[in-house]
């Protein structure tokens, strides 16, 4: 006999407002306490320092997780001059230190080279795995960790306030970018020492912080026996992803694992996802070859 789940069947995504100092595993555990939900995850680890955008899936939009994950993402950042940390941010011990305070001309100079594709190091004190364990770890238990360059993508990086000692800034990027390190590269590149004292995460793909709701909020919710107000639908997070309307016949093929054909008049064949409607409920994210449409992750709404 199957093991019957603990908590309520919650399907969709919560637009969590993260703290600062919570840990996004916590964070997880929290919401889903609150709506006492069977199963829960997140898409991207935010550092407990940082404090925005954590958005939260609940029961059958965990299968979506993957598409939130690759999503292109908002920071806000404050780069404070003259100290460098071993952690590249304020919970760090200070390992170097200058006397240089870059000009406003200067930092508007120098932000181009970092807009576009560019490579970057990771900081040693990040998630990243290194055979088989956390960079973190082994940075914490005096291990010397030397991670390898890697490509990312930046499109957007401005200057929103300055003066002598720090300055703000404004980052649209891809997935797999640490403000951080691009913190730490300017800094270098401005010649002087530098690390993050205030980082905010303002967007993760489609969801903003017009979306989001503090823990207080989401508990007041909770009192008032309303916190499914805050509860997003699970295809939120493929409102990128070519759609496709189904009849109820095509939507019980595809709960089945079944196959259907596709009709000439359907334009989305090079797409690598599709996603199956039934009305206003998420069927199915499917492929298309050889002219049919095949359920690779059925929703169970």
């Amino acid at each position: 006999m199957a093991r019957k789940r603990k908590g309520n069947p919650v399907h969709g995504w919560v637009v969590l407002d993260k703290p600062y100092a919570l840990g996004s595993t916590s964070a997880v555990g929290k919401v889903r306490w609150l709506f006492t939900a069977q199963k829960a995850g997140h898409a991207g680890t935010l550092d407990p320092l940082a404090t925005g955008i954590l958005p939260i899936a609940l029961g059958e939009a965990t299968k979506t997780v993957p598409f939130m994950v690759d999503a292109k993402k908002a920071y806000q950042f404050t780069l404070t001059f003259g100290e460098n940390t071993d952690t590249w941010d304020t919970e760090g011990e200070v390992t170097e230190t200058s006397d240089v305070r870059p000009a406003e001309a200067d930092i508007l100079k120098a932000l181009p080279q970092f807009i576009g594709d560019i490579e970057q190091v990771p900081p040693r004190f990040s998630a990243i795995k290194v055979k088989g364990k956390r960079s973190y770890d082994l940075a914490r238990s005096g291990e010397v960790v030397e991670l390898k360059p890697r490509r990312v993508s930046v499109t957007r990086f401005e200057l929103l306030e300055y003066n002598e000692e720090a300055a703000t800034f404004e980052v649209d990027c891809g997935k797999g970018t640490y403000i951080r390190s691009l913190a730490r590269d300017l800094a270098a590149a401005l010649g002087t020492c530098g690390h993050v004292t205030m980082l905010r995460r303002t967007r993760v793909g489609p969801f903003t912080l017009a979306h989001a709701f503090t823990l207080d909020a989401l508990e007041n919710l909770c009192h008032m026996g309303g916190v499914s107000e805050a509860l997003r639908p699970v295809e939120t997070a493929l409102d990128d992803i070519p759609v496709l309307a189904l009849t109820e016949q095509e939507a019980n093929e595809l709960k089945h694992g079944r196959a259907i054909v596709l009709t000439p008049s359907f334009t989305a064949e090079k797409s690598e996802w599709i996603l199956a409607m039934l009305e206003d409920k998420a069927v199915a994210l499917c492929n298309t070859s050889d002219g049919q449409l095949r359920p690779k992750k059925v929703f169970n709404l």
